[in-house]
């Protein structure tokens, strides 16, 4: 898996590049809350909606003082505005009440799979929203699983799990050093401009050569939308 991982990783920066990332990493909590707004919609939306945010408020004590529906309001451009605000406000209000502050410093003296075992500890938190900190916020070699991820990861034949977690579980077991970023962002890419959950294009697909899914579709294409903008790396 870890040779299979490297060169996957090496045709997708071929591809499309090497993912940018940030100067300065974002702090956890507000990559926890891009997270949570990032939820069934698109990046752009999210960001849209996690601005206003930050806009509105000075930090995320106002955040957490404010009404829900003041938050629902702000936030409405990322859809399901009453779950998120929800989610938000009870995030908040659960970490004022166990540690205090909203600073998670917590996690720096953890191991990956202490930190992912400390967060999912929270109301709302799931492994996919975790991992996204211990990379986005810690640059830690964590590889974040969405379902761009496992319909990929699968169709090549990486893995053969269910769901996303345990494809999580699956591939972190060992995990090749120094390019999780780049593997994650990547993956999403293709899994959103080529191998689409319906009317996949195998025919410019990069990973064509080492993918082991049954069902490809060399209909001639020649155009696919780009959709480069990643949210958590803007936050």
């Amino acid at each position: 898996m870890k040779k299979k991982i490297i060169a996957i990783n090496k045709k997708l920066i071929k591809q499309f590049g090497t993912p940018q990332r940030p100067k300065i990493l974002p702090k956890p909590i507000d990559m926890l809350i891009g997270t949570i707004l990032s939820q069934n919609t698109n990046d752009r939306n999210s960001y849209h909606a996690y601005k206003n945010l930050k806009e509105k408020y000075s930090n995320w004590d106002e955040v957490n003082k404010a009404k829900r529906t003041l938050i629902e309001k702000e936030i409405k451009v990322a859809g399901l505005g009453f779950q998120k605000s929800t989610a938000i406000k009870n995030l908040l209000k659960e970490l004022e009440k166990q540690i205090g502050n909203f600073e998670l410093k917590e996690i720096n003296s953890l191991d990956n799979e202490n930190s992912i075992k400390y967060l999912t500890s929270f109301k709302g938190v799931g492994v996919k929203t975790a991992s996204c900190v211990l990379l986005f916020s810690l640059d830690k070699n964590v590889c974040p699983v969405d379902t761009h991820l496992h319909r990929t990861l699968n169709r090549i034949g990486i893995v053969k799990t269910s769901a996303p977690d345990k494809t999580y579980f699956e591939i972190n077991k060992d995990f090749p050093p120094k390019i999780a970023h780049s593997f994650h962002t990547n993956l999403i890419r293709l899994g959103r401009e080529i191998c689409t959950p319906k009317n996949y294009k195998c025919n410019i697909c990069p990973l064509v050569d080492i993918c082991n899914f049954d069902s490809k579709n060399f209909t001639e294409i020649t155009k696919t939308s780009e959709r480069s903008f990643m949210l958590l790396d803007n936050i």
